[in-house]
């Protein structure tokens, strides 16, 4: 079994702050008790004659005290318990930030988007009813439970073990039942929700395609389906929890009934004063209303589990978060790609078939070819994002493996849609370097040609972008994230196809800023066609994961194969050449 690494941690590190909060439960559980029986024994009492005023009214002032103590408890109690669970909360985001940071480059490989959004948004906040609605609350009836039957025993023995028979029915028996018998319907709802999550997560992403397609109902058609699965599962969890209730409550009916009669008996035989019997019986109402939240408490338990299984499933790379740290800054990488193959899965044709590349420090290779040409896996082994045990990947001599979840210090990429944050363009921008200082930040605006974009702006550089950088067209939004990797100074930058779904125009301007920007850099540009790759030193040509042309642009010319492509992609060279 793995070790806990998301419960009991936590509550170690807090241990003093929950003791204080049992401590309170149980003052707010005993002061209910002891309000519901000066009450009882104050309306027994002043129904009777009264040979002294001191007889209610020291009643009435209990009443009183125990009233206030109650509310008092109670709020410290919830406030104590907040505060700590917030606290775990807060510890328990950063765990998961700490795991998830440093496999930024594989989580879209290996994770679904829902899955995701549904560990941020749902599991790490379901934990936090772990504390709230299961250990708290069946920590402090395991202690009413004893003290319960201890004073019932000064009293009398034979009927404290009758009254802890009954109690051990709800502390214990209907817990455990709930837990056996609806683990599996439990388990069943949270793993519907998490998929109604991802299927609706992914339809959202893809809500334009669905409404092109006209098959909008067909979605929608199909989630009320899934719907109706999962709200079947929580209709049979809700009949069990009404008959479990009804059990519950016909048992507290019983102990009711015993303790009437047993404080009737204990006054026939003058044990007890008759104002007793009323005060008796009402204590035990606060006392079973605590016994009976521990059944829902650990119904819930199934869900927890799941929730901590998915936490753990991130937990596959920890070791190696444990262990990452920042690489050195380094001004100079060689890059070495030597006899290297890849295949994803066994039986399936290698997307990259002995590979042999060469980058020095400052050179400029393109990589081109069709979708599924093998260019996208290639860019991945270069990054560390897969490693493959046929040939290797080296960064000055080193086997890039070691490197692959400190890469971000040696290459920076600048991809098709960069993801702009809904905040600041000067925030935006310093996610290249949080340190940067305003000289750094003017150079890599001028560099990155967004000067006259920052002038324009109503605000400068402290101008909201709005989600995505909805306020920007896209030339510009490649500008802003040219200038982050300007501020992160890397050796190495990685283009992969970031003048994809630009205007020809728009295209060329931007390249010619991101080449003469990044003057001195080891560049590796995937692209689908050959606009600028005249400025490449090598130009590399895939086909079904080999490299079946490399040259340069001049020596590649000659090819005619090469030539037809770049004539499709250069209208006038073709002009020029027919003029000729």
């Amino acid at each position: 079994m793995r070790e806990d690494k998301w419960i009991l941690p936590f509550m170690k590190e807090n241990a003093g702050r929950i003791i204080i909060i049992l401590l309170l439960s149980i003052l707010a559980l005993g002061t209910g008790a002891m309000l519901t029986f000066t009450s009882g024994y104050l309306i027994s009492r002043s129904a009777m004659p009264i040979e002294n005023i001191l007889m209610v009214y020291i009643p009435i002032v209990g009443v009183r005290a125990f009233g206030i103590s109650r509310a008092v408890f109670s709020y410290l109690e919830r406030l104590a318990g907040h505060d700590a669970v917030l606290r775990i909360l807060s510890k328990m985001r950063i765990k998961l930030y700490g795991i998830l940071e440093p496999q930024a480059l594989f989580i879209k490989s290996r994770f679904k988007m829902g899955d995701m959004l549904g560990i941020l948004a749902e599991d790490i906040e379901q934990l936090q009813y772990i504390y709230l609605r299961t250990i708290f609350p069946t920590i402090a009836a395991c202690v009413l439970y004893i003290m319960t039957i201890c004073v019932i025993g000064i009293l009398d023995i034979p009927f404290a073990m009758l009254m802890a028979f009954y109690l051990a029915l709800l502390l214990v028996v209907f817990p455990v039942c709930s837990l056996l018998l609806m683990r599996k319907s439990q388990t069943e709802y949270k793993q519907r929700r998490n998929g109604l999550y991802q299927k609706l997560t992914d339809s959202i992403l893809g809500i334009t395609d669905w409404v092109i397609s006209g098959r909008s109902n067909s979605f929608i058609s199909s989630y009320e389906r899934d719907d109706a699965l999962a709200a079947d599962v929580n209709l049979k969890l809700t009949r069990f929890s009404r008959w479990r209730n009804f059990a519950q409550q016909a048992v507290s009916a019983i102990v009711i009934t015993s303790l009437l009669f047993w404080a009737a008996g204990q006054y026939a035989e003058g044990h007890i004063p008759v104002a007793m019997i009323a005060a008796i019986v009402l204590v035990a109402l606060p006392i079973l209303d605590a016994f009976l939240v521990v059944s829902e408490a650990f119904e819930r338990i199934p869900g927890y589990q799941d929730s901590l299984n998915r936490l753990k499933g991130l937990e596959g790379s920890e070791n190696k978060a444990a262990q990452h740290k920042m690489a050195p800054k380094e001004n100079s990488v060689h890059i070495k790609l030597e006899n290297v193959s890849y295949t994803y899965e066994k039986g399936n044709t290698p997307s990259v078939q002995k590979v042999n590349i060469d980058i020095p420090q400052g050179k400029k290779i393109a990589v081109i070819g069709r979708s599924g040409a093998g260019k996208s896996t290639l860019l991945k082994l270069i990054q560390g994002v897969i490693t493959t045990k046929d040939g290797k990947v080296t960064y000055n001599g080193k086997d890039a493996g070691l490197h692959q979840e400190d890469t971000s210090a040696i290459i920076s990429v600048l991809n098709q849609s960069p993801h702009l944050f809904d905040t600041t363009l000067r925030n935006n921008l310093l996610l290249g370097s949080d340190d940067a200082g305003e000289n750094e930040l003017t150079k890599a605006i001028k560099l990155a040609q967004l000067q006259d974009l920052v002038n324009k702006l109503p605000e400068g550089l402290d101008t909201f972008m709005q989600e995505t950088g909805q306020r920007f067209s896209g030339g510009e939004r490649q500008r802003v994230a040219l200038a982050r990797i300007l501020l992160k100074d890397t050796p190495v930058v990685i283009l992969d196809e970031p003048n994809a779904s630009l205007d020809p125009r728009t295209e060329k301007e931007l390249l010619q800023t991101i080449f003469a920007s990044l003057a001195g850099k080891s560049i590796i540009w995937i692209t689908h066609h050959l606009v600028g790759v005249e400025q490449m030193d090598e130009i590399l040509f895939m086909e079904a994961g080999k490299i079946v042309m490399r040259g340069t642009h001049q020596e590649l010319l000659g090819n005619e194969r090469y030539r037809q492509f770049y004539e499709l992609d250069h209208p006038e060279f073709l002009l020029k050449k027919d003029e000729a």
